[in-house]
């Protein structure tokens, strides 16, 4: 199978990026409200997306898909930003590590509930590794907190299930680049409301803090987004996509460790080791299995 045909390296890209912001999100919250560092981040994802379907000439969604549009921007962008912005400031980002990790399996019980999607028995077991391993990583290192940003944590997951079933719907008819650019210009224009505030606090943030905001916009937003929506459109289930969250943590330790100077102790490890073995298994298990039973029946 060639790369480009393949949803595992849209989703790669996406998870590698969606990392990184976990990294820039807390350096950038030190001079910005989560209100405003919403509106930055994804103003700068707008323009962005703007040059780039300018230049490739996307087409406007249909008007009776507009509304799945307004939908995704609402959900995924607004809502989202804002709620999983206010559970990261009172949290540690081992709690929000694992709240978030939740999203795969809340992702699969939705798909299951709306579009009859099944994920087979070592599907499930896969992914109940890959959140022990989060689990590991987080309660090991003693950063798991009870807080009222637990409960917005709880709800942004929720809102990022319910949107990449709503990805899943959209790309249906529309490329990725579409699902995506659509959904945060929506989201975009919904975050304006908190202009002022991002005007406001500008004023006393370092040019650095700019940096990593367009970073994110950019990349952690305006790409990662644009790859995680053709990554729906590509896999034959919405699971097999949202399963790469799992990974986030560990990947966000790494990226924390190399450029935050944060520590990279031996539950990041161990628990990183656990959740790249569910990958694994996520995506291989049931061959290898039905290979080795095909292999004993053989004999």
């Amino acid at each position: 199978m060639k790369i480009k045909e393949s949803y595992h390296t849209y989703a790669i890209i996406t998870i590698l990026f969606w990392s990184l912001s976990y990294v820039l999100t807390r350096l950038s919250s030190q001079y910005f409200s989560a209100f405003a560092l919403g509106f930055l981040r994804y103003a700068f994802a707008s323009v962005a997306l703007i040059i780039v379907a300018l230049v490739a000439r996307i087409k406007l969604p249909d008007k009776k898909d507009i509304g799945w549009f307004l939908l995704a921007g609402f959900i995924g962008f607004f809502l989202y930003v804002v709620v999983f912005n206010l559970g990261c400031k009172e949290v540690s980002s081992g709690t929000s590590s694992v709240i978030i990790a939740t999203v795969p399996m809340m992702t699969a019980l939705l798909a299951r509930f709306f579009y009859n999607e099944k994920l087979s028995a070592m599907k499930w077991t896969a992914s109940a590794v890959e959140f022990s391993g989060v689990v590991v990583l987080a309660l090991l290192d003693s950063t798991f907190s009870f807080n009222t940003g637990l409960a917005w944590l709880i709800v942004a997951s929720l809102l990022l299930s319910v949107y990449n079933l709503l990805q899943r719907k959209i790309t249906k008819k529309y490329s990725g680049l579409q699902a995506s650019a659509f959904g945060i210009f929506f989201g975009t224009l919904l975050l304006t409301a908190f202009l002022p505030h991002a005007l406001t606090q500008a004023k006393v943030a370092p040019p650095i803090v700019f940096v990593y905001i367009a970073i994110m916009g950019v990349f952690s937003s305006a790409l990662a987004y644009a790859a995680w929506a053709q990554a729906f459109k590509k896999a034959k289930n919405a699971s097999s996509v949202s399963n790469y969250m799992f990974v986030t943590p560990f990947l966000a330790s790494l990226l924390g460790f190399l450029l935050a100077g944060e520590k990279l102790d031996k539950p990041t490890l161990i628990g990183g080791g656990i959740i790249l073995l569910g990958l694994f298994l996520f995506n291989f298990g049931d061959k290898l299995f039905t290979k080795k039973e095909k292999i004993t029946a053989g004999d």
